[in-house]
């Protein structure tokens, strides 16, 4: 079953750009495909659900364009954004937290998504890394909202991330384990939210029963 467009929370957006992103969406060769993946890109930074929801409608615009002419156009185009927004990283986390952590979701969520060959992109998988390497540092397990973000990529794109670098999989769960275990000034919900993951990686990337309900209901309370 095909998703209608609204089912890619494009309703946000003016409707001479939800018509664009609807053509986009059937027939890519029609529009101007830059365009198309600055708008996304634009609104993932700013709209953390739409950033959430962006790698499904990248995924449909880039099967559809392959299918359509074999081209790659769109592809290209969100890989040197999102290359040039990686760059800027540091600057973005200085200036909004708020737009740095749509930044991380959306590359994971583009990361997920997006495959060549049932595999995800190469080009991806160490800057996704290094995303979430800085959601470990000190400063930001500080932060409670870079814990949530960080932990609930880990949880979408864990294991796959794992198989394409375990190393550097051991080096992120150092840092978390490290930062578990002794900084101080982590607020219970991210020393919560820190244990848990631990625990969930340990366990094969799955949560035991009787763990989830541990978790689950301090989250709850």
């Amino acid at each position: 079953m095909e998703n209608s467009p609204e089912d890619y929370r494009i309703q946000s957006f003016d409707l001479q750009t939800q018509m664009l992103l609807k053509t986009a969406l059937k027939d890519p060769g029609s529009v101007n495909l830059e365009k198309v993946s600055n708008i996304i890109v634009d609104q993932s930074l700013k709209d953390q659900v739409f950033s959430k929801e962006a790698g499904r409608i990248c995924y449909t615009i880039a099967q559809a364009e392959a299918k359509q002419n074999n081209g790659s156009v769109f592809r290209r185009n969100l890989l040197n954004r999102l290359q040039q927004e990686f760059k800027e990283r540091e600057g973005t986390r200085a200036r909004s937290l708020q737009e740095w952590v749509c930044f991380v979701t959306f590359i994971c969520n583009i990361y997920d998504y997006l495959k060549v060959n049932n595999m995800p992109m190469v080009a991806l998988v160490h800057p996704v890394y290094d995303c979430l390497m800085r959601l470990a540092q000190p400063d930001a397990l500080t932060n409670e909202e870079e814990v949530d973000c960080l932990v609930l990529q880990l949880h979408r794109i864990g294991e796959q991330l794992e198989k394409s670098s375990s190393q550097r999989m051991d080096e992120l769960f150092y840092l978390l384990r490290d930062g578990f275990l002794l900084q101080e000034g982590l607020t219970s919900m991210a020393r919560l939210l820190l244990l848990e993951i631990l625990e969930f990686r340990a366990g094969g990337w799955v949560l035991s029963g009787t763990a989830h309900r541990y978790y689950y209901s301090e989250i709850a309370d």
